[in-house]
């Protein structure tokens, strides 16, 4: 399936990019060859294969045990701070 140039456009538009028309002529390129795989993509044939959502189990990896640990000194903590009230940390008014 090639898209058409106002097709492109439309889509950039969307996508809020700026972009030259050499980028342009290469976008149309580059998503009418992404079509014509999904085009063939769909001819295959997967009345028999179950619907499924993740193709491998899913766990997670990032995940450890909590452990107990001693906080930083208070004095440590607001070292850096820009601004600093008492032992606070001060910060500008968000809310009127």
């Amino acid at each position: 399936m090639k898209l058409s140039r106002e097709e492109v456009l439309h889509i950039v538009l969307l996508a809020r990019l700026g972009l030259t028309e050499t980028e342009v002529n290469r976008l149309r390129e580059q998503l009418s060859n992404i079509l014509e795989n999904f085009e063939v993509l769909q001819q295959v044939d997967t009345t028999d294969i179950p619907p499924t959502a993740q193709s491998i189990p899913l766990q997670n990896v990032m995940r450890r045990d909590d452990e107990v640990a001693c906080s930083l000194p208070q004095s440590q903590i607001l070292a850096n701070a820009p601004q600093r009230k008492e032992n606070f940390f001060r910060v500008r008014a968000v809310l009127e």
